[in-house]
């Protein structure tokens, strides 16, 4: 089994998602950032506007729109403090040719 993150999605008044994942995205104001397991601890400023993605085992993907807020990692996980979090939009499917 592929190892797992402990990811926390955390807005200002409420957890907004817990769970395993296997890798998480997020765009900081240093640039995009992916978080697998065993990276080395951190703490970034989410760039506004910006987005979480989180990807679960099997594929799935979780995407939440965030505003404000920082992405800490530790060897514990990874836990995103943003000001609000909401569900993205779901996106197209792109054409094909």
């Amino acid at each position: 089994m592929a190892q797992q993150l402990h990811v926390e999605l955390v807005a200002v008044e409420e957890k907004v998602w817990t769970g395993e994942a296997e890798m998480v995205v997020a765009r900081t104001t240093e640039g995009e950032l992916g978080v697998l397991p065993g990276h080395a601890p951190l703490l970034g400023q989410l760039a506004e506007p910006g987005q979480v993605r989180i990807k679960l085992a099997g594929g799935e993907q979780i995407t939440y729109d965030v505003a404000g807020g920082f992405l800490s990692v530790t060897g514990e996980g990874v836990t995103v403090l943003a000001e609000s979090a909401t569900p993205a939009s779901p996106t197209s499917p792109a054409a094909t040719h």
